[in-house]
């Protein structure tokens, strides 16, 4: 492995993880190593597991050229829809997870047909999934429920796999998303489809003459990231025991800035999955490493906008820095 000054810049993990460094060197000045305790590990590990496995597939899909904000309403979607199964009709679990888990299928498959057969941006076709998600989600629940908080009661291997503490105050959300992480780096960044991402996101209509099946992929991709949204609510309904119909527009924005933050371009055709992992983490951090400062509260969305400017500028810094150290062709 090349460990010279021009290969590392042209890592577009560097970016995100000088800026990791530089956030645990902040709150370590500032707020002392308690948030590096288990207790504060854990209290920002947890928010990076949870945004993590949805911020990877949002990411590739960036790489890829595409967006996918639909994600803030399959999060509540898979937790209700697991929920009202299994606990307002009290059937059996799995049977919630399943169905929560085919609708995120169905979801993507709904986006990714429409952009590709459309040509509609897939921003404007995501929003309108996000709005048509949140009305049917919200309409059925009320109208077979009378509410908008669904209670559930999991015991047993479901608890254990997707809803309970896996190492005292780690929530098993933690693992997934290392498991996660892990096969995406194996098909991103060590085999063929990876390739694919970059080329589609640097031009799509050379990429499809040069043989890549970019419809195919475009689908799997909006497929990946709204089936990875249900499955953090199914774990969060899980986790809780409980579901409500508000909640996950959070994951909109948090996502796209840990993505961002994690050395992906907007314009798309560059990035990389540790990168965007290190982002999630730096963000998590960001957010939670406030509460162990004396900063007033309120400053948080301040550091949190201000650090998004600075992972731009670094991320085309970064960028130009790796173009100015390629390797010249001979």
């Amino acid at each position: 492995m090349n460990f010279s000054p021009g290969a590392l810049l042209r890592r577009p993990e560097a970016g995100a993880f000088l800026g990791l460094v530089a956030v645990l060197v902040f709150f370590a000045a500032f707020g002392g190593l308690s948030f590096l305790e288990f207790a504060g590990f854990s209290s920002w590990f947890n928010v990076a597991a949870n945004l993590g496995v949805i911020a990877i597939p949002v990411g590739l899909l960036m790489i890829a050229g595409e967006l996918d904000i639909s994600v803030g309403a399959m999060v509540p979607a898979g937790a209700m829809m697991t929920a009202v199964i299994a606990g307002h009709y009290g059937l059996s679990i799995w049977l919630g997870i399943a169905a929560a888990l085919a609708f995120g299928v169905v979801v993507g498959l709904v986006n990714g047909l429409m952009v590709i057969k459309t040509a509609v941006p897939s921003l404007i076709v995501t929003l309108g999934s996000l709005f048509a998600v949140q009305g049917m989600v919200l309409g059925l629940t009320v109208l077979v429920t009378k509410s908008t908080n669904v209670a559930l009661k999991t015991e047993g291997a479901a608890k254990a796999i997707f809803g309970d503490f896996a190492f005292g105050q780690l929530q098993v959300m933690c693992v997934w998303w290392i498991l996660v992480t892990a096969a995406y780096v194996f098909v991103v960044h060590y085999s063929r489809y990876g390739n694919w991402l970059f080329a589609m996101g640097g031009d799509k209509v050379s990429a499809r003459n040069a043989g890549i099946p970019t419809s195919k992929v475009t689908v799997m991709l909006f497929v990946a990231s709204s089936t990875s949204a249900a499955f953090v609510g199914v774990c969060q309904a899980i986790l809780y025991n409980s579901a409500q119909v508000a909640g996950g527009q959070s994951f909109i924005f948090n996502s796209i800035i840990a993505v961002v933050v994690g050395g992906v371009l907007l314009t798309g055709g560059f990035g990389s999955v540790i990168g965007i992992f290190l982002g999630t983490i730096t963000f998590a951090i960001v957010t939670q490493g406030i509460y162990y400062t004396d900063f007033d509260r309120n400053w948080s969305s301040l550091i949190i906008g201000v650090l998004l400017l600075l992972a731009v500028l670094m991320n085309n810094t970064f960028r130009k820095a790796a173009l100015t150290y390629a390797p010249k062709k001979k």
